[in-house]
């Protein structure tokens, strides 16, 4: 197994990059040395791992099975390397999180501000995307902890939850003679709604209100949870948005709760990381704070 190595490291490149061009454009080797040594790798463990196309490669089912693994221990290596640094207290150092831009923007800041307090000569990296594409993104080793909606049930992460949301539907001026009353949640799909376009929240709505035998057809399908405000703030539809992120609308009496006969169950916003991975020392203390600090939190 120690001279499969580099050839694992090779592996793992063309799948970060789904191209052997690109890839060995990274490594700088040349083209047809990168797919020799994917055959070689091949052909010792007997197993087909790359889809070939005309435009680049994909992994097969099995080659995905191989990548999580080879991530994995791809970054225990780099973790082990960051270990050696940690004689410097954190003097200098990055922290890359993942997560969305609402969640950074109501949630994230004061962790942010707490933790550039104690470690200010620490650099931030952000990367904003879906829940699932900054789950990608952690498992590609481009972020050392993802800020999540939860649930997320995969078997390489481990995920912490830090504190309740609840999902919702809003309605401005136009709604509020109808939906003034508290309503049944099949009486809802008559109504226009505005969903978030492929986000996990928005797969835990579905499938709550698929346990009542009921399926939602959204009217609009936006990109963010601002978006979906304004819209109904301008009596598009009925938006379904997270409660604590929507608040100062509904204080200033833009927007009103719609009042279900069976609220949506609660979920949570968590952390999560590689199981198996030691997280290195800036994200460790990062966890630490917003674990210490989720008692205290107050919505922005």
């Amino acid at each position: 197994m120690t001279g499969k190595l580099d050839l694992y490291y090779l592996f793992y490149t063309v799948g970060k990059n789904k191209s052997f061009s690109k890839a060995a454009k990274e490594l700088y080797m040349s083209q047809p040395a990168i797919s020799q040594s994917m055959a070689q790798l091949e052909k010792e463990l007997d197993t087909r791992l790359f889809n070939r196309l005309s435009k680049g490669v994909t992994l097969t089912d099995e080659g995905n099975l191989l990548f999580e693994y080879v991530s994995s221990a791809l970054q225990f290596i780099q973790a082990g390397e960051e270990k050696l640094l940690e004689f410097k207290k954190l003097i200098i150092g990055e922290l890359k999180i993942g997560v969305s831009d609402t969640i950074s923007r109501f949630f994230l800041l004061p962790y942010l501000e707490t933790f550039h307090n104690r470690y200010p000569n620490l650099k931030f990296k952000i990367v904003n995307g879906t829940t699932w594409e900054i789950i990608a993104a952690l498992k590609a080793g481009e972020v050392n902890i993802a800020i999540c909606n939860l649930p997320v049930d995969d078997k390489f992460l481990e995920v912490k939850p830090l504190l309740e949301i609840q999902d919702t539907f809003v309605y401005g001026e136009k709604y509020r003679e109808v939906l003034s009353k508290p309503i049944e949640p099949e009486e809802l799909v008559h109504f226009p709604l505005i969903l978030l376009d492929n986000s996990n929240s928005r797969r835990y709505v579905e499938e709550f209100f698929l346990t009542k035998g009921i399926k939602i057809q959204p009217e609009f399908e936006l990109g963010s949870h601002e978006l979906l405000l304004e819209f109904a703030k301008i009596n598009l539809g009925v938006a379904c948005v997270t409660k604590e992120f929507s608040e100062q609308f509904m204080r200033e009496g833009l927007l009103d709760e719609v009042i279900l006969t069976e609220p949506i169950p609660k979920r949570s916003i968590g952390i999560c990381y590689l199981k198996n991975v030691p997280l290195n020392r800036a994200a460790e203390r990062f966890v630490d704070i917003m674990e210490e600090n989720k008692r205290n939190f107050k919505w922005q």
